[in-house]
């Protein structure tokens, strides 16, 4: 079974730092861009960040500065480094990769969500 397994959130005080990591598991076919995303509590779904095979980056602008994606191709993980955290960044973050399989075609596959809280 192909997922998505995301670990690394937790409790921080404002101004710290977390480190997501996600880890994609079984046997596709290909994986092209991967992200992460984030949904506060009374609010939608939002890109935080994506990068392509690549090493293409996308930010959203609240988090330009000071969020970093990054991905290690070979090992099919992708990592959020999260400094200068702020309570307004407190939400479950997803993990996402646009991946390929020779018996599904591409879709998307999200992660199980890891929950982060900045604490004021």
């Amino acid at each position: 079974q192909v997922q998505l397994v995301e670990s690394g959130g937790g409790l921080v005080q404002a101004g710290g730092s977390l480190r997501l990591s996600c880890a994609l598991s079984g046997s596709i076919f290909g994986i092209g861009v991967m992200g992460w995303y984030r949904q506060a509590p009374g609010k939608e779904r939002e890109l935080v960040a994506d990068i392509t095979t690549g090493d293409s980056t996308n930010y959203a602008d609240s988090v330009k500065g000071r969020f970093t994606i990054s991905r290690d191709n070979a090992k099919n993980l992708v990592y959020l480094q999260m400094n200068n955290l702020k309570p307004e960044d407190t939400a479950i973050y997803y993990c996402n990769a646009n991946v390929r399989s020779i018996v599904k075609g591409r879709y998307d596959l999200w992660g199980q969500g890891t929950q982060v809280t900045v604490s004021s």
